[in-house]
């Protein structure tokens, strides 16, 4: 029998991964409980179902994608309904939090005797035509999490601790939304002292590779920034033991937060932060 698939929430990253196994054959159900209107009509596109607490706790497994700042409150919103439910679906936490985090997600859900699985997503919705991100996964239960790979994720399987495919994520995500924030940081200083001309031309030449990914990333990083945040508070986490680098990432995330705030207002350092990775396009 196929298995069923309970995907929350339906985000840009959510919606993707659902509307890969249900193109796939899976049913997909998530919660729309209190979602906005953009949210329901995507999923709805993708073939997602809206489904009730207890219809979700008797999937086999349950994909938590979501903010990394709501990944233990969903696991324990959801707690009750799994500890009642026969079904025991693999809990899949796919957030992108720090393995203390993971450790305390984790104790949220153990009482109910679902199978747990740690994942960190790297790479982009998937799309049409293409693998899709990397779901790495770490745990005891991680080979479960794989058979998915039979509907179309790529899924790889991590040894070690539970909680080695968090640590993964927070290694690769603080090089690089870290070295974008400190990217975007620089552009917009130059562009506020009046040198923003002269660091473009600089960075073209000598500078080709990086600046180029940096172009990709930052057009689309501000509406994104608001995601950022605990993201980067999660990787100072991680990086607990060393207090300059908590401080780095602490930094990240009040510059991501500020971003967030400027791209929900006048939008005066994103316009900015555009002119800057825009210059020369004309020619």
């Amino acid at each position: 029998m196929t298995p069923v698939v309970a995907v929350i929430a339906p985000g840009m990253m959510g919606a993707g991964v659902g509307k890969r196994l249900a193109d796939s054959g899976l049913k997909v159900l998530t919660s729309l409980k209190g979602r906005s209107q953009e949210t329901v009509a995507r999923a709805k596109e993708c073939g997602i179902i809206d489904a009730s607490d207890n219809e979700i706790a008797a999937a086999d497994f349950i994909l938590s994608i979501l903010p990394p700042g709501d990944a233990l409150g969903l696991a324990e919103r959801f707690a009750p309904a799994l500890k009642a439910s026969n079904a025991k679906p693999v809990y899949v936490d796919c957030n992108a939090i720090n393995p203390k985090t993971v450790e305390r997600v984790a104790a949220a859900i153990a009482p109910t005797e679902c199978p747990f699985v740690d994942a960190g997503i790297i790479g982009s919705p998937p799309k049409p035509g293409d693998a899709g991100p990397r779901l790495y996964a770490s745990g005891p239960a991680a080979h479960r999490f794989a058979t998915l790979r039979d509907y179309g994720l790529d899924i790889r399987v991590l040894g070690g601790p539970l909680s080695n495919a968090s640590a993964l994520k927070m290694s690769y995500a603080g090089i690089t939304k870290g070295t974008q924030a400190i990217g975007a940081a620089m552009m917009l200083a130059a562009t506020r002292a009046g040198t923003a001309d002269d660091l473009f031309k600089e960075l073209q030449s000598s500078q080709k590779e990086m600046f180029a990914w940096f172009k990709r990333g930052l057009t689309l990083m501000p509406p994104e920034a608001y995601r950022w945040i605990a993201e980067m508070q999660e990787i100072a986490g991680f990086v607990g033991e060393d207090p300059s680098a908590s401080e780095l990432y602490e930094g990240a995330a009040h510059f991501y937060e500020h971003i967030a705030e400027d791209f929900d207002g006048d939008k005066k350092d994103v316009a900015a932060l555009m002119d800057f990775l825009g210059k020369g396009s004309a020619n």
